[in-house]
């Protein structure tokens, strides 16, 4: 049997989700896959991996800034590292995290290596492609970020999401809520400040700045330092090229990064079905709706077993 990887399924699943989900808004959609490429100017932030050394400061900054809700582990408790999701994967963003850090240890390398994972913020992002009530925004600043008044939870952006990063709220099924990592625009990138995650870190993992430059000095490392890095730097090119650029002394593939994106964006791939509008947009809240109230009255069934 045929292997199904990531990009297979996306391809396919998006394909499908698109051929559902596209509507009025479709041709608009389908005019942002022309390998746009980004803002010339836009705003991005450099990671350098070999720095890093878990402290998770970025996790509690992020958490500050956006008054996210209090984790169940404080800042400070590593066992947090030792955490696993379904497949034995580390644990990834939620609705309550915009950022973690993820923990790897790498067979011949002294320490462990850390990762912090967040929204990239695609040059081109499949998110905003996917979305057919246009919840999503790419802006000249370099940020994606989300209007929540709009979205109708058809969570369609969390499958297109190469990078596995969108978080939905699933306390209301009539206020759906998709949460992820905004780059801090309202409060600090359209300012021309750097996100608080970048402000905070104590060891200067992240640099801010232009994208273009940050592309520059990336190379300029490598180029200086060919045995301390790989030959590659993480967001330059895959699917289009994000705002969130890496380096690492360790290949990308053995950290849990996919290096097998390639350097079209995800929606190139299925632009053709975004033409389609079978979808009516009536029906989908309510069907959501009557979910949601399913299973709230499941609940209290089984609430009121349990007191019997």
């Amino acid at each position: 049997m045929k292997k199904l990887n990531r990009r297979s399924f996306l391809k396919g699943g998006l394909a499908g989700g698109a051929a559902i989900a596209a509507v009025g808004t479709s041709k608009q959609a389908v005019a942002g896959t022309h390998n746009f490429g980004g803002y010339p100017d836009s705003m991005g932030v450099l990671v350098d991996l070999t720095k890093c050394v878990g402290c998770r400061t970025c996790e509690a900054a992020c958490n500050k800034e956006q008054a996210l809700p209090t984790p169940d582990k404080p800042f400070d408790d590593p066992s947090v590292f030792e955490e696993r999701r379904e497949g034995g994967l580390p644990r990834r963003t939620t609705e309550k995290a915009y950022t973690v850090v993820q923990k790897y240890d790498v067979p011949g390398r002294e320490h462990p290596l850390f990762r912090k994972v967040q929204c990239n913020h695609c040059n081109e992002p499949a998110c905003l492609t996917s979305c057919f009530v246009n919840a999503y925004k790419k802006t000249p600043e370099g940020a994606v970020i989300y209007d929540k008044t709009v979205c109708v939870g058809c969570r369609t952006c969390m499958i297109a999401c190469p990078f596995y990063i969108p978080a939905y709220s699933y306390s209301s099924a009539i206020n759906p809520v998709v949460k992820k990592c905004i780059m801090c625009y309202d409060t600090r990138l359209k300012f021309g400040r750097p996100p608080a995650c970048v402000e905070a870190c104590p060891q200067e993992v992240m640099t801010f700045g232009k994208r273009k430059d940050l592309l520059k000095l990336a190379h300029q490392r490598i180029s200086e330092k060919p045995d301390k890095y790989v030959d590659q730097v993480y967001g330059e090119n895959e699917v289009g090229g994000t705002a969130w650029l890496y380096m690492s002394d360790v290949p990308f593939d053995k950290i849990g990064y996919d290096n097998h994106l390639g350097t079209q964006p995800i929606i190139s791939y299925v632009k053709e079905f975004l033409a389609m509008v079978p979808m009516v947009l009536t029906i989908w809240p309510a069907l959501f709706t009557g979910f949601h109230l399913l299973s709230n009255r499941k609940d209290a069934l089984k609430n009121d077993d349990n007191k019997s």
